[in-house]
């Protein structure tokens, strides 16, 4: 008899190959297609970065200008979508549930396209979805997206109805790169696991938002940021939080299922975090933050030695998006936004494999029942 031995939340278990990403925990290192992401995050436009996710190579210029108006033309939204972003406003259905009932309208105008056709309406459209969403919960008017700017700077536009700044693009930027894939965390592997049934690319990406929904999942940046204004001046940080470590409290931006060391993500949104702050009159926010993380750091030790509790990226997730200018309940959205370039680039992988993902189980069950005769 087959020997079953079980691993919770398949801890360990190798269920694919990819070529898109690697992690390395306990280096602390994450590569994009090979690239170190403290390299390209900062450097690539969005376009540039979803090209090399699902062509494996940088594009010439004028092939990111291609992609870059190939999305453009692909933002505007089912005519179904509007009544049901209207509909879910009028409830204040959450924006994350909002985008997962949206895109899943895409398949009246992507039903018969072939899978990377699909995969830009995706991405084209997510912004769009966000925004729309938004808005109408803020009783706003929706903005339709500008096909002059770049995929980044139209998201702020269609969210503020003001071209944003490039400081503003390029922060933005820099978080949807970095954010764009790390290898198979829940919710890409969800859209590998339906891809792999052969399935099409919008029921995968839509399966792979109700597991990116989840809050163990998804994560919850805005409570990094809280904690921050909380504190509100570094003579409370250690107060604060010994009374939070104390109260066996989670202190949030800090630690990493996979990182044992601290989270590369982190370092280069601290970077980009950095460097928008740098002229802003919001520096002092910025200089908190760093001074809150290092006494975090330090209690973090002192209560729980040895587990090598680190910095992750929602802390300076919070604090990046917080400066451009976006609300706490748009940081999970804005995450989706950024991670269907990974959760694409997978399912065309997966696709080429064509093999079902079929894991087993370990019954724990009784096996003595029986009806009476």
């Amino acid at each position: 008899m087959l020997e079953i031995i079980a691993r919770p939340g398949l801890e360990g278990v190798i269920a694919a190959e990819t070529r898109l990403s690697d992690v390395d925990g306990q280096a602390g290192q994450l590569l994009l297609a090979g690239y170190p992401v403290e390299e390209i995050a900062p450097r690539l436009s969005f376009e540039a970065l979803v090209f090399l996710l699902w062509q494996d190579r940088l594009p010439q210029d004028d092939e990111e200008t291609a992609l870059r108006a190939a999305l453009a033309q692909q933002r505007a939204l089912p005519p179904v979508a509007g009544p049901l972003l209207q509909a879910a406003a009028a409830q204040a259905i959450p924006v994350m549930d909002t985008l997962r009932m949206v895109a899943g309208t895409l398949n009246l105008t992507l039903a018969q396209a072939d899978s990377l056709t699909a995969a830009r309406g995706l991405v084209a459209a997510f912004p769009t979805i966000v925004a729309a969403a938004w808005r109408l919960r803020q009783g706003q008017a929706v903005i339709p997206p500008d096909p002059a700017l770049s995929h980044a700077a139209n998201y702020l536009y269609m969210l503020t109805g003001s071209v944003p700044e490039a400081a503003q693009v390029r922060a933005l930027e820099t978080y949807l790169n970095t954010v764009s894939d790390h290898s198979l965390n829940a919710s890409t592997f969800t859209g590998r696991v339906i891809a792999s049934t052969g399935s099409d690319m919008i029921s995968a990406v839509v399966g792979a938002l109700g597991a990116l929904k989840g809050p163990l999942h998804g994560g919850a940046p805005g409570p990094a940021l809280d904690m921050v204004f909380e504190i509100g001046h570094i003579d409370r940080a250690e107060a604060v939080l010994r009374r939070k470590l104390e109260a066996r409290e989670v202190l949030m931006g800090f630690g990493h299922r996979v990182y044992k060391v601290r989270d590369p993500r982190a370092d280069v949104l601290n970077t980009a975090a950095q460097r928008f702050f740098a002229a802003g009159a919001a520096a002092d926010l910025y200089q908190l933050a760093r001074q809150v993380e290092a006494v975090a750091l330090r209690l973090l030790e002192e209560y729980k030695p040895g587990r090598s509790l680190q910095t992750n990226v929602e802390f300076y997730t919070a604090l990046l998006l917080h400066g451009i200018g976006l609300p706490v309940e748009l940081f999970t959205p804005t995450f989706a936004v950024g991670r269907v370039a990974g959760w694409t680039a997978h399912i065309l992988e997966q696709q080429q494999h064509g093999r079902i993902i079929r894991p087993l189980a370990a019954y724990t069950g009784r096996r003595d029942r029986h009806l009476e005769a």
